[in-house]
């Protein structure tokens, strides 16, 4: 454990620390986990618009935030929070939209979903297809061309994005343009080598990931099914795909497989690691300067992915 924890970056440490002096997630239910404070950050940067609204969903009204740049190009990007499908929030992925939107200048469409585990899988699957479905189906509303959609999140989210782009694919539409990924999800009973060398210390834990599946999935059963873990699904004709991962992650050597499998199959992949960096590091925007690269990698990706 004591060489592996020389892998964090020094400040990455310091973060990782003071997190761990939180209630850890096990000891809560769902309802204190989401009452836990968010991670401090910089202050938003400005966009040229937020625009707060409902969509239909197939649980009822689900509210989105429409976030426009300066001089936006004619793309969007549907994105999903993080917060391993039981926590997380329209409000706190906030900073990461805007920086998103500026960084790409396209229309970021952020998703608020429902939570396990009141709504379990596959119910926010249901929602994120909702979402990019209702996403094309407005496009002259948005300004946006219906070509040029892209699926994005972080963690979960990341997973949700993943899964959207199979689900668009097995119902015939709308057609998905690009996944931009960030620190996903993509196996729910992984035994990846990352898995074990960052199951304690690094922020997120083997224990988190147990307690967020264990509200998300009802049974072994539905974590192996390819909506819940799209490292299992058949990957072809889905799109191409920029993803993120982080050294310390637990998670990612599972994201960096996903990225092999689309490319295996032809398709147009790749994926960064940012060495020295947890899983929540994209969080520490304007604190953690591998923060700032990822986001200013992923503008440039998703920019790429929907020109």
């Amino acid at each position: 454990m004591a060489v592996a924890q020389d892998k964090l970056h020094p400040k990455a440490r310091a973060i990782v620390d003071q997190l761990a002096s939180l209630p850890r997630l096990p000891t809560m239910t769902p309802a204190e986990a989401r009452g836990r404070p968010e991670p401090l950050a910089a202050a938003p940067e400005a966009v040229a618009s937020v625009t707060a609204r409902t969509i239909p969903g197939p649980g009822g009204p689900m509210p989105i935030r429409i976030y426009r740049p300066k001089d936006a190009l004619r793309g969007a990007l549907v994105y999903f929070h993080g917060g391993g499908w039981v926590i997380g929030s329209l409000e706190g992925s906030d900073g990461a939209c805007r920086a998103l939107a500026n960084r790409s200048r396209s229309v970021v469409i952020s998703i608020g979903y429902r939570l396990a585990p009141e709504t379990k899988f596959p119910g926010p699957v249901e929602d994120a297809y909702a979402a990019v479905r209702w996403t094309a189906d407005n496009a002259a509303d948005l300004r946006i061309d219906p070509t040029r959609i892209a699926v994005g999140g972080s963690s979960a989210g990341g997973n949700l994005a993943a899964v959207a782009a199979l689900v668009a694919r097995d119902r015939g539409g709308p057609k998905i343009a690009f996944q931009l990924l960030t620190v996903p999800v993509t196996e729910l009973s992984s035994r990846a080598g990352s898995h074990r060398e960052f199951s304690e210390g690094y922020g997120l834990t083997a224990a988190d990931m147990e307690w967020f599946g264990r509200h998300y999935v009802r049974s072994e059963a539905d974590a192996n099914e390819p909506y819940a873990s799209v490292l299992r699904a058949d990957l072809h004709g889905l799109p191409p795909a920029f993803v993120i991962t982080a050294e310390c992650d637990p998670l990612r050597d599972d994201g960096e497989a996903y990225a092999e499998k689309l490319r295996s199959l032809g398709i147009r992949a790749s994926y960064k690691r940012y060495a020295g960096m947890f899983h929540g590091f994209m969080s520490f925007l304007g604190v953690l300067p591998e923060a700032s690269e990822a986001f200013d990698d992923a503008g440039a990706a998703l920019r790429q992915g929907l020109a």
